[in-house]
């Protein structure tokens, strides 16, 4: 007999109401995916493939620098165009608000002060993949494929290569290029604007 334990899983709402009564402190490193609430400092214990790969969690200075370079490029380049969101939530749908490193949104004149930027919102996030490419490569991607999301770039710090993901269906992007440096890449929806991988990867 095997016994099976139900697991409950987090509305959006629910989640939001923690951090409003104080249950989860505002700006602490939670994510909700896939209805679970999980800080990011803890994702070793998350279901992953491949159990025997060790994650060591946390924000450090390669991470932190390619997230500054990144907001830094981005808000040059698309200035008055759209808004560079850097790790704030994003509403994708009822069981998941992710907090992705970078998030390129539409113009919006309250700047989302009334809620959370969706997916019709979101021309690109980017995650920045040091210890975590395991994690954003086959948990959050397959979110934010399955959410609609456009357009998703992994900054992958282990091989210093851009891998931008586009056309989204089901759980996979259908479209996946590599970029490094010495070459240029544009987003979707800023096909006239330019970027030199060079000024992202370090």
């Amino acid at each position: 007999m095997v016994l099976q334990l139900d697991r409950k899983r987090f509305t959006v709402t629910d989640y939001q109401q923690m951090i409003e009564t104080g249950i989860l402190q505002e700006g602490e490193p939670y994510e909700l995916i896939n209805g679970e609430i999980l800080r990011k400092t803890d994702y070793q214990s998350y279901p992953f493939p491949n159990l025997n790969q060790a994650i060591e969690m946390g924000i450090g200075k390669r991470h932190a620098t390619a997230t500054k370079r990144l907001n830094f490029v981005l808000s040059h380049c698309l200035a008055d165009r759209a808004i560079v969101s850097v790790q704030d939530p994003v509403q994708l749908n009822e069981y998941n608000e992710p907090q992705p490193d970078i998030a390129i949104l539409k113009l919006s004149p309250d700047f989302y002060l009334t809620d959370h930027p969706r997916p019709s919102d979101i021309y690109l996030l980017v995650e920045v993949s040091d210890t975590t490419l395991i994690i954003d490569r086959t948990i959050k991607l397959p979110v934010y494929a399955e959410a609609g999301v456009a357009e998703v770039w992994i900054v992958n710090l282990q091989d210093n290569q851009i891998e931008v993901h586009r056309n989204p269906s089901g759980k996979v992007y259908q479209s996946i290029q590599i970029f490094t440096k010495g070459q240029t890449l544009t987003i979707a929806g800023f096909p006239t604007v330019t970027i030199e991988a060079d000024r992202i990867l370090l």
